[in-house]
């Protein structure tokens, strides 16, 4: 096999930024070392430039000329948008923690599905986010700053609404829910969309890049900011099973379902955080398209038990793991 040449493309034909150390999709670094796979992970992560770069470059790969997003998104009642947040810099309450980082909340007692680590974002409000959305259309908005936006204006501009509109979504959201600077933001891209059977709803996740807030304060939905290093979500000793003991109801008795799901168990100052549901999916979709990373079969993963009370969809907090409160 020759040795790929640093010229701007790998022995693939993969456009890659002058800064870019490697090619995820090749077995050589420039200029040329050979290396495992997993070390080639490690490098990427240590160029922060490099890396927001190539997960730019991956997810317009993914877009492809297909239609992504429907023209009804604006006035349906399934429709949310989040940010699948990424930044370069540890949060000022996460120590030593080495970056980078997949920047997530977790929701407060206060609101349903309390305790779940989620992605920051919400429904769409037509009117004002229809607003926001002309407004990332002007020069210097993280939108427009996306390479491929001019493409997308031009070429499919109804599905460019439709993203506008789910960014400006996510923006606004994630301003309510931790005061994230929506202009200290880099779009990336999207991920496929995901969908929640027991909400009868639709989520599109938007992935942007964080340059320098370290600080955020959430409302009153989120109990905390939690930072997880990209690095250990390539881990998969960090993955589990979870025997989930649901709380149902049937004729006025409770009774008890188990079901089992994948999960990432990310633990911190004695404390274990629970990525798992929609979120987990998402995670797992990002790390796919980006790093080609799966999570290990679930039969073959260490059984951690938990409980969702009768009460998960309420905003009384009702989720245990292994018997501790998450």
């Amino acid at each position: 096999m020759p040795l790929a040449p640093i010229t701007g493309r790998c022995a693939s034909g993969h456009p890659l930024c002058e800064r870019l150390p490697v090619c995820l999709d090749e077995e050589w670094f420039f200029p040329g070392v050979l290396a495992p796979r997993l070390d080639k992970k490690v490098k990427i992560l240590n160029d922060v430039e490099g890396l927001s770069k190539y997960v730019e470059h991956k997810l317009q790969e993914h877009a492809g000329g297909s239609v992504v997003f429907n023209d009804d998104i604006l006035y349906s009642p399934r429709a949310s948008a989040v940010l699948f947040l990424l930044g370069r810099r540890c949060p000022r309450d996460h120590g030593d923690d080495t970056g980078p980082f997949l920047i997530l909340n977790k929701r407060s007692a206060k609101v349903k599905q309390p305790g779940d680590l989620c992605c920051p974002g919400g429904s769409i409000v037509p009117r004002l986010d229809v607003t926001l959305a002309r407004l990332l259309r002007l020069r210097g908005s993280p939108l427009a700053r996306w390479a491929g936006w001019s493409e997308w204006r031009n070429r499919r501009p109804q599905e460019a609404f439709s993203l506008s509109l789910l960014l400006a979504t996510g923006l606004r959201e994630s301003f309510e829910e931790m005061r994230l600077n929506p202009l200290g933001v880099r779009f990336l891209g999207f991920l496929p969309p995901a969908r929640l059977v027991m909400f009868q709803r639709v989520i599109y996740p938007m992935v942007c890049w964080i340059s320098g807030q370290v600080r955020f304060f959430p409302n009153w939905e989120v109990e905390k900011v939690v930072a997880v290093p990209l690095s250990r979500l390539l881990e998969p000793t960090n993955y589990a099973r979870c025997v989930m003991n649901i709380a149902v109801s049937n004729d006025n008795r409770h009774a008890q379902d188990i079901k089992e799901f994948p999960c990432f168990l990310h633990s911190r100052d004695g404390q274990t955080e629970r990525l798992w549901g929609a979120t987990f999916r998402i995670t797992m979709s990002f790390l796919d398209l980006v790093f080609g990373f799966t999570a290990p079969a679930i039969e073959n993963l260490q059984a951690v038990k938990g409980t969702l009370g009768r009460h998960y969809l309420t905003g009384r907090p009702a989720i245990r793991i292994n018997g501790e409160p998450s």
